[in-house]
């Protein structure tokens, strides 16, 4: 049995969540990771780690978890892809599973709030200087829908209800274009 607790291949890595959108039939897009951020286990996820891994998986080889329990799947990734920002993903929360609804109405007063990512490591390097581990190839097996991310950045970014959203970055452009109008209107009256 102890050989076999150090034997295990699977890496569980909280990552950094940007959600963009949580509509009301539980589908929800946002980031599982953002490259070049080190977390606080120190280490740092690169451009690419992912590209061979989801090249094989797909979206549909990777499991939504909830709290990385093999035994709780909450829903289905629909969309993984790597950008420049980081490991984008959309998914669909399942309303038939009890735990998925709970995570919904979480998610949707913002309780809760991170995403943290299950993998093993195929290729990575360690600066001697600053013990980072840079994780330059991944096999990602799984994202999961959590509580405290790794990552302090790992935040749900963006809610989005019926008919609008209560992010800080959309709020922040809504004000600037009701800012942008009132001066106008300011303009053309005085």
């Amino acid at each position: 049995m102890h050989a076999a607790r150090r034997a295990n291949p699977f890496t569980r890595k909280f990552a950094s969540l940007s959600l963009s959108t949580l509509s009301g039939d539980g589908s929800f897009s946002g980031y599982a990771s953002l490259f070049g951020e080190v977390d606080l286990a120190k280490d740092r996820i690169e451009r690419g780690a992912f590209a061979a891994s989801l090249a094989g998986r797909g979206a549909a080889g990777v499991r939504m978890l909830y709290q990385h329990d093999p035994n709780e799947p909450i829903g289905a990734w629909t969309v993984i892809r790597e950008d420049m920002k980081g490991l984008y993903v959309e998914g669909r929360l399942s309303p038939g599973v009890a735990r998925a609804r709970e995570v919904h109405a979480l998610m949707k007063t913002g309780a809760l709030d991170g995403l943290s990512i299950g993998f093993r490591t195929v290729r990575a390097k360690r600066d001697a200087a600053t013990g980072v581990r840079r994780i330059l190839e991944a096999d990602l097996w799984e994202i999961s829908v959590v509580t405290f991310p790794m990552l302090p950045s790992a935040r749900v970014s963006n809610v989005k209800n019926a008919r609008f959203f209560r992010d800080k970055e959309t709020e922040l452009v809504r004000s600037l274009k009701r800012a942008a109008r009132t001066m106008i209107m300011t303009t053309f009256k005085g």
